[in-house]
């Protein structure tokens, strides 16, 4: 037997290898991927709702291909199209038999007897209609049954079938002829779809309306024949008008839809992104209703990024105001990833530093006087002085000088690499290139990496209890828009983090101290208020305007500004940039404070005048739990052992008062120039006077100081309208009320003050000397120069 079979294979063996080859070309018959024309970039919402889509390369709206069906459609398209469709292997022989006696008893093509099947292989290939291509579709048909489901068959036909125009494909038809999604469209509106990719060119408005009319209703006839509807949805249905002018697919992060087109990491042009489609919109609103008050003062452009604490992504993503009818608007610009100044926003982070490298404690005086530091004169908003102001306060009130001086003492190259290791990346030049001025905006970073950083730290202490008092060097890491990126988990929580925990904890707590615009502190005393730690931020030039805005649950920034970079007047952080944060805020659910990080602070005992670490000469005591780096700050300086008269009025020294007879005081004694300005908006008692005669050398160069200039500086004065050289006013300040000053510039007498110690003077360009010299032989001199008008140099 096994011979004959043997015999009868070597004479046929010709018939086997034809047969050979042709399973091998009917097994390779079709490719890996049927469709690869380019397809539209969708954006989803976290639930899916459509955010954004772009029109695809070819000019065509394809949304990429949903594995999933709609139910209706798959009934109506099966009730239109192949009624047996789950019956059969690609090819319907009942139908194909009955194509053909109707085709030659008629004489020409009545019916194709095409299967679903068959046309997802007929768009695959788009070939002319012939005989011939219509048995190669045939033969495909039953190798496209073999390897792909049923469900796949009918979701490579709803993702690729023609609906008329440039719409291709179920999704798209659904968007631009309903403005919903196919799972949302009623009985009516999915059979008007079912039938167009027979004749899509019906749906062209006032073109064949009735003709669509009558095969939409002849198809909910059939679906009520079927059992698959009841009478009155089909009647209902059948009074349903049919979709007028294409929808405007929805445009509600174009800058996100352009940034995933950048960075596109897969395959898919779809992305379910982490936005919340609902805040989305209403973001989007709030943004739209102030840009209209803004643009009256030339303010074109604003952004606001919401970010989740917990886990860092991007819950409202609006790049800018979008408005593509005006080019002029360059509302295409995506803010959040622009470079700008940032103004004041990183003035939390340097508090934050100092507090957790123990410099200073939570509500150390610092010194709020004129300061020049190497021709760098930094001014207040405001053009006023405290003298003295609690680091805590200063933060609140994002006063300049006090966070320069706290810069200087930082050094900018420290704080530099803090940034960095916080999240920065966009200051890339040494710290020299900024210099103090990066505290005041001088440098440049994203409302993206910005409001990522205040995310970090708030989730440093949402996790604090969770890792048992350690820190996780993970929670530093940049914002995302993607929920499906695994969070960062590279490293096992540690003694130290980027940041102190209590450090942080006291930058929020001032941040939450900062007036609420156009409410004063009045929102403070309502129950109702909910606890905000936030910043604003102004650029020089009034350029840029910010607000950082930090809860337990969510960080709001907002940047409001020119894209071009043009200045406005009034162009602030807390008058254009705040309140949209605040609107935005109402939007978020959440409420609290930070809770207080207890096994992070530790108590001491602090000077209630000036803040300080407390010494031996503090009266007044307070007990404050401070980060643990705080045990090793300075002593308070401000504090010091006098010695007094027998009547007290008097200061004395052993010169010229016996020691029995002395009294002992400890007393709170600021520099001249810090007294000067403190005393005016503070309870303030100054130095009692020596008793005449009493003076010695070490008590020589206390009582007086000169306001400006500071030592070194370099001013520009400008020129009268007469051509003349305008006058530079010289201001000093002595603590004995009354006190004479004498001027001296250059050595030549210029005048005499008392009590109110300033002088106009008119020095030639160059280099000069001012020398001061009170009644008592106190005397201060300090060199300065005045620069020519062609030496100007910013101050």
């Amino acid at each position: 037997m096994l011979q004959r079979f043997r015999q009868w294979a070597i004479k046929r063996k010709w018939w086997l290898g034809a047969a050979g080859v042709l399973l091998i070309g009917y097994y390779f018959m079709l490719p890996r991927k049927l469709f690869t024309a380019p397809t539209s970039y969708v954006i989803e919402d976290v639930k899916g709702e459509l955010l954004n889509a772009a029109i695809a390369a070819d000019g065509q709206w394809r949304f990429p291909a949903d594995k999933t069906v709609p139910d209706k459609f798959a009934k109506c398209i099966v009730a239109y199209e192949d009624k047996r469709f789950y019956y059969h292997w690609g090819i319907d022989p009942l139908a194909t038999g009955r194509a053909l006696r109707q085709n030659l008893g008629g004489g020409k093509v009545v019916s194709g007897a095409s299967t679903i099947t068959m046309q997802v292989i007929r768009l695959y290939r788009n070939k002319p209609r012939t005989l011939w291509q219509k048995m190669i579709e045939m033969v495909m048909a039953t190798r496209l049954e073999f390897r792909y489901s049923k469900k796949a068959i009918l979701g490579l036909y709803a993702g690729n079938a023609p609906f008329g125009g440039n719409v291709v494909g179920l999704e798209a038809a659904s968007w631009r002829y309903y403005g919903r999604r196919p799972d949302q469209l009623s009985w009516a509106e999915m059979a008007t779809l079912a039938v167009l990719p027979n004749s899509p060119a019906l749906i062209h408005p006032g073109r064949n309306r009735q003709t669509l009319y009558e095969k939409r209703n002849a198809l909910l006839e059939r679906l009520w024949r079927n059992g698959t509807i009841d009478s009155a949805t089909c009647a209902l249905s059948s009074a349903e008008p049919l979709p007028d002018k294409p929808h405007a697919l929805p445009q509600e992060a174009p800058h996100l839809l352009h940034r995933f087109r950048q960075e596109k990491p897969s395959e898919s042009t779809r992305l379910r992104t982490s936005l919340e489609g609902a805040l989305q919109r209403n973001v989007n609103d709030i943004l739209y209703r102030h840009h209209l008050q803004l643009k009256a003062n030339g303010i074109n452009n604003a952004a606001a990024l919401v970010l989740d604490v917990e886990t860092g992504h991007a819950l409202a993503y609006v790049g800018n105001v979008y408005n593509p009818d005006d080019p002029e608007l360059e509302s295409f610009v995506d803010i959040i990833h622009a470079p700008r100044s940032p103004g004041s926003t990183l003035k939390p982070l340097l508090y934050a530093g100092m507090l957790n490298d123990g410099l200073i404690l939570p509500h150390s005086l610092l010194p709020d006087v004129p300061t020049q530091i190497a021709g760098y004169t930094p001014q207040n908003f405001d053009r006023n002085y405290d003298g003295a102001v609690p680091a805590s306060r200063a933060l609140a009130r994002s006063l300049n000088i006090p966070s320069v001086r706290m810069l200087q003492h930082y050094r900018a190259e420290r704080f530099l690499v803090l940034l960095k290791r916080l999240g920065i990346t966009t200051m890339s030049k040494p710290a020299a290139h900024y210099g103090l001025s990066m505290i005041l905006g001088g440098g440049e970073t994203t409302l993206w990496e910005l409001t990522g950083v205040y995310a970090s730290m708030a989730r440093t202490l949402l996790h604090l209890e969770q890792y048992n008092g350690k820190y996780d060097a993970d929670d530093f890491h940049p914002p995302g828009y993607r929920p499906d990126e695994p969070l960062p988990s590279r490293h096992a929580p540690e003694q130290f983090g980027v940041l102190d925990a209590g450090a942080i904890w006291y930058a929020f707590q001032a941040m939450e101290e900062v007036m609420r615009p156009g409410e004063e502190f009045i929102w403070q005393h309502f129950t109702s208020s909910r606890p905000i730690a936030w910043k604003t931020g102004t650029s020089f030039g009034f350029r840029d305007g910010w607000a950082i805005g930090v809860t337990p649950q969510h960080v709001v920034g907002v940047w409001v500004g020119n894209a071009d970079g043009e200045g406005r007047p009034g162009l602030t952080g807390v008058s254009t940039a705040a309140p949209v944060m605040f609107d935005i805020f109402r939007l978020l659910n959440g409420a609290g404070s930070f809770v207080p990080p207890a096994g992070k602070l530790q108590s001491i005992a602090v000077c209630r005048l000036s803040g300080y670490r407390a010494g031996d000469y503090c009266t007044e005591k307070d007990s404050l739990a401070v980060p643990a780096a705080g045990l090793r700050s300075p002593v308070c300086p401000y504090h010091q052992l006098i010695h007094l008269d027998a009547t007290g009025r008097y200061r004395v020294t052993a010169d010229c008062e016996r020691p029995e007879l002395m009294q002992q005081r400890a007393w709170f004694v600021l520099p001249p120039a810090m007294e000067h300005f403190y005393k005016a908006t503070h309870t303030y008692e100054p130095l009692p006077p020596f008793k005449p005669g009493c003076i010695t050398a070490p008590e020589a160069g206390r009582s007086m100081e000169l306001i400006y200039p500071r030592p070194h500086a370099r001013i520009y004065v400008p020129i009268e309208i007469d051509g003349s050289l305008g006058e530079t006013v010289f201001k000093a300040t002595h603590r004995q009320q009354g006190a004479k000053i004498f001027w001296h510039l250059d050595n030549t007498f210029a005048g005499t003050t008392s009590d109110f110690h300033q002088l106009s003077l008119r020095p030639k360009p160059g280099k000069h000397t001012i020398t001061l010299v009170d009644e008592e032989g106190e005397q201060i001199t300090v060199d300065f120069e005045i620069l020519d008008k062609e030496k100007k140099q910013p101050q």
